[in-house]
């Protein structure tokens, strides 16, 4: 029987998923009143924060590109703690879906992973490749987990059913990426959501500062017309109804784009910036606000380096 924070958090997740996985994706998430919060979180000395994740209550997850660890955060205090000590290897892009589990890009470990959002157990490990790779991001489907490759011109997807059983660690499909897209040298495909209707996926290309839809049957890519706009640098997507914020990291700058119905065609209709951005990687939203972990890749880190997550305005 789910009890205390299990509760919470599983029914947390299971609106999160009724807004961003198994809705309709057209439908924008309903507003909520912005509450107290503050703007400003610190995370631990050293951390190293890249991925972010947020259910429907107010909790944040966040993962270290350093160690791998996960930190679990409230919005409504600031105060966290590390649930999940990490392997070594990076925790970059989350998500968490309908029971509670985050699903975790593992950055140069070449995998991907699933870890309990309350107890921070690992419930499952998949390895990609062996080759050098860079797994950095991951967007949820009704059926699928599917994670990007910066080095290698391919999509992971690990299959889902609706009984909830992770698969096992054969099970995973390698979707290679053909048409438009061109890898070269830097980062590549980053980024990753679902189109407005569902049908197909988005990525970002990081060095190239292009965006492109994917369809997931054929790996097939297409360059979104974005009628001569780039998003260089970019990063963390997210996507509510037809409007994607893109994370361009050391801009220090979110382009919020409005796209059509299957991804083909948008535009750029404002960036958001704010002083106390830091090279910040991800976004997530609670309510009206959006939360973006600063990463600060231009700062050498160390075991004493400060880390904070900024929240601004959903405008």
């Amino acid at each position: 029987m789910l009890t205390g924070p299990r509760v919470a958090l599983v029914l947390a997740a299971g609106l999160a998923a009724a807004l961003t996985v198994t809705s309709a994706p057209a439908g924008a998430a309903p507003a909520r009143p912005e509450p107290p919060f503050p703007r400003t979180i610190a995370l631990p000395a050293g951390f190293q924060p890249e991925g972010i994740a947020i259910g429907a209550l107010p909790y944040a997850f966040f993962g270290s590109r350093a160690t791998g660890a996960i930190y679990r955060a409230s919005l409504a205090t600031g105060e966290g703690a590390v649930i999940n000590a990490g392997s070594g290897t990076p925790s970059l892009g989350m998500k968490l879906d309908a029971r509670g589990r985050l699903y975790v890009a593992g950055g140069s470990g070449g995998d991907g992973r699933v870890v309990d959002g309350v107890t921070g157990a690992l419930l499952a490990s998949y390895r990609f490749t062996a080759s050098p790779s860079f797994v950095n991001d991951v967007v949820l489907t009704p059926r699928a987990a599917w994670f990007t490759d910066s080095t290698n011109a391919v999509l992971y997807q690990v299959p889902l059913d609706r009984s909830g059983r992770l698969p096992g660690p054969d099970a995973v499909v390698r979707l290679p990426l053909t048409g438009d897209i061109v890898y070269g040298a830097g980062i590549n495909a980053n980024g990753i959501a679902r189109t407005p209707d569902g049908r197909g996926l988005l990525v970002v290309q990081s060095n190239t500062g292009r965006l492109f839809r994917v369809d997931p049957t054929t790996g097939v890519t297409r360059a979104v017309d974005l009628g001569g706009e780039l998003l260089t640098n970019g990063d963390g997507l997210l996507l509510h109804g037809h409007t994607l914020h893109v994370v361009q990291n050391r801009l220090n700058t979110v382009a919020v784009l409005r796209l059509d119905d299957a991804g083909v065609r948008g535009r750029v209709i404002s960036r958001l910036t704010d002083p106390r951005f830091d090279v910040p990687t991800t976004v997530a939203a609670y309510g009206q606000r959006l939360y973006l972990p600063n990463a600060r890749f231009t700062t050498p880190p160390t075991s004493t380096t400060p880390y904070s997550v900024v929240a601004i305005a959903d405008r």
